[in-house]
């Protein structure tokens, strides 16, 4: 199961290796305590046959094996443990104690089972002076286990136990860190939310750990992109609502007037006037249309492999007639395939917009050449002609929305450029204008040129 809180995982991370590893150091607990009544249980076993032994005398040339009471009761704990042992001499003749006991074959000590108890038995050897054959006497002495496994449970529950409180103190000093260590993004929340600051300002959350500051920081830097983008729209908005306005009114206006002329002649005048007024208001509709689809995020992102001289040869036969109507030269100066990668549709466009303008700007009688060739790792489009150029102080403004140099008498939108630079810009490349050989102008695109 997925947990959503942070405060669950980090606390999960935290508590849950803890609990693994006291999970093992109970298992290393258990050992030790068992080790340790083992222990205690052996020295008592050896104690008791120490003590039945040192009782083991020759009286009248007869051994004496006699049991002290302290060699029995050092095993009285509580536990109500039994307990068994026998004496021998060296000959196996049984002196005292219970005939079928086993012996503990196993150094110090060992285990086996009598009377249906299992014991732990320990055997014990003493030479006695005077005993003859007889020495030395072996003493064995049994017990039975609960006492011992009594001891084992409380070594082992007392391990339990500390290392229960262990994890829960450490649990709760955690969820007291997470709980002071999560206080700032808590206020990046509800600075965010406080209907109490303007929309997209920067937040500050005083006391953020340096792990939080990169999250606040790039926080401000998106509402800073959004602010931009958002004053962008304002300003592209405006700027294009003035922009349709003129047409519309003029529209208007010579709508107007062909409803008022009765001549055949003027009405078809005034309605040619409408048929190109509506072809330039739609040529800004789609350019407006063009450089929306051309800004960052508007569009899906596309890896298309688009030869630009295939491209180029299209835009070109498409725009022939006007050229030829203007008497201007449209030539393509191509030297095989150019391939990039990028959204094919958009970079078809931007070189519709690069004709376009040229076409535009170069008077009858000019030329405007087209020219993609490969440079390295780079696709480098051309597109020079004979127009008059613009000035170096507005080079750089041209590429603005809506912007118009002064003194300009064409009927364009001033988009065609702005749209050539999201467009080369999205696709990762850069564009730059220069002054052609015999003057005009020339602008020039670089996109990476794809991989084989």
């Amino acid at each position: 199961m997925r947990i959503n809180s942070l405060r669950l995982q980090l606390l999960a991370w935290v508590v849950l290796p803890l609990a693994g590893l006291v999970a093992i150091n109970l298992w290393t607990s258990h050992g030790s305590a068992l080790a340790t009544a083992d222990l205690v249980t052996d020295r008592m076993l050896l104690g008791s046959a120490r003590a039945i032994a040192e009782q083991v005398t020759m009286t009248d040339g007869v051994l004496d094996a006699t049991i002290p009471p302290a060699a029995i009761e050092m095993f009285d704990t509580g536990d109500r443990d039994s307990v068994y042992y026998h004496v021998k001499t060296a000959q196996g003749r049984l002196l005292t104690g219970y005939p079928n006991l086993p012996e503990a074959t196993l150094p110090p000590s060992a285990e086996a089972t009598y009377r249906d108890h299992r014991l732990r038995l320990l055997t014990f050897s003493q030479a006695v002076v005077g005993a003859g054959e007889d020495s030395p006497i072996t003493v064995t002495v049994g017990v039975t286990l609960a006492g011992h496994d009594a001891m084992v449970q409380r070594l082992w529950f007392g391990a339990f136990t500390q290392q229960l409180a262990l994890v829960a103190i450490a649990g709760l000093f955690v969820l007291l860190g997470l709980h002071r260590g999560l206080g700032p993004l808590i206020r990046l929340r509800d600075a965010v939310r406080s209907p109490d600051r303007s929309d997209l300002d920067p937040v500050e959350v005083p006391g953020a750990q340096s792990e939080i500051r990169p999250l606040i920081d790039a926080l401000n830097a998106y509402m800073a992109r959004v602010r931009a983008q958002m004053a962008s729209q304002r300003r592209f908005i405006a700027n294009a609502a003035h922009q349709l306005r003129t047409p519309l009114a003029l529209m208007s206006t010579q709508a107007s007037y062909a409803l008022r002329e009765t001549g055949p002649d003027a009405r078809h005048e005034a309605l040619v006037a409408l048929q190109a007024s509506s072809g330039r208001l739609a040529r800004l509709a789609e350019q407006l249309l063009t450089l929306s689809r051309a800004e960052p995020g508007s569009r899906r992102p596309r890896a298309d492999r688009v030869d630009l001289t295939e491209a180029a040869r299209q835009v070109l036969e498409t725009h022939a007639p006007v050229a030829i109507g203007r008497d201007i030269d449209l030539g393509l100066d191509e030297a095989g395939p150019v391939t990039v990668v990028g959204d094919g549709t958009m970079l078809r466009e931007m070189i519709v917009n690069l004709v376009d303008n040229a076409l535009r700007h170069t008077p009858p009688g000019g030329s405007v050449t087209v020219k993609p060739t490969a440079l390295g790792d780079e696709a480098v489009l051309t597109v020079s002609d004979d127009g008059p150029g613009i000035p170096k102080d507005e080079r750089d403004q041209v590429f603005e929305r809506f912007y118009r140099i002064a003194g300009s008498t064409d009927d364009g939108s001033g988009l065609g450029l702005a749209i050539v630079r999201e467009v080369v810009e999205n696709a990762g490349g850069r564009v730059t204008l220069g002054d052609g050989a015999t003057g005009g102008l020339v602008v020039e695109v670089r996109l990476p040129l794809a991989g084989s």
